[in-house]
């Protein structure tokens, strides 16, 4: 698990004209919600937040949310991030309060490890069907990532989730059989293969009688000539 403290202000006003105010002095509008607790409005260091987050490994950072000039302190998760299309500056973030002793519904990006013997040997293509799966557990044993060893996998082999080897304390939520990755024939030799089977099956399915009685025919009449 990743935690990370950071100190934020409360909000005093809020609005449009307000957060633009708050972004062009570095400063990124915030707000966080849940633990059946109201909604409290905050601002934050924009280079701080951006710092943090660089630093996390995984993508479900816990920050330490410490309020300037009180001695409280909330632990809490971003659920959203909106981030402008053209700058890619910070533009608002949502907090979630959690609870370091309740369990936890997010999702881990998995990753692979190895290079599957059906790509490295028989030029096949790995297709990577699902890139994050969706588990529980209490908010420190959150894993960064799960890892898949594939450099086993031959030409028609695919993975389950329920082959993924989970931490210590994290349950699997995903159905069993839902594929995380597959190594199959390149879409190429995919199509070459069908175009060739195509045209011989065209040609099993053709006529060659036609030569066959022209000859016959050649045959009778040399016969009807003889005789």
């Amino acid at each position: 698990m990743s935690e990370f403290t950071i100190e934020v202000h409360k909000r005093e006003t809020k609005g449009k004209n307000s957060n633009r105010r708050l972004r062009e002095a570095g400063l990124v509008p915030a707000v966080v919600y849940g633990g059946d607790r109201e909604s409290v409005a905050i601002q934050l260091d924009r280079r701080s937040l951006l710092d943090l987050m660089r630093s996390t490994e995984g993508h479900n950072p816990i920050f330490l949310l410490k309020m300037a000039g009180t001695d409280k302190s909330r632990h809490a998760m971003i659920r959203d991030l909106q981030v402008d299309p053209v700058d890619r500056q910070v533009l608002h973030v949502d907090f979630q309060r959690i609870l370091m002793t309740e369990k936890l519904r997010v999702m881990v990006h998995v990753e692979p490890q190895g290079v599957p013997k059906g790509v490295k040997n028989e030029g096949g293509m790995m297709d990577f069907v699902t890139r994050e799966v969706e588990i529980e557990c209490l908010p420190d044993k959150i894993p960064p990532k799960i890892v898949i060893d594939v450099s086993g996998l031959e030409i028609g082999d695919h993975v389950e989730a329920k082959e993924l080897q989970m931490p210590e304390g994290v349950e699997l939520l995903e159905e069993p059989e839902m594929v995380i990755v597959s190594v199959s024939y390149a879409k190429m030799q995919v199509e070459i293969a069908a175009e060739e089977e195509e045209g011989l099956l065209e040609a099993a399915q053709a006529e060659p009688e036609v030569i066959g009685r022209g000859k016959a025919e050649a045959e009778d009449e040399a016969g009807e000539d003889e005789g």
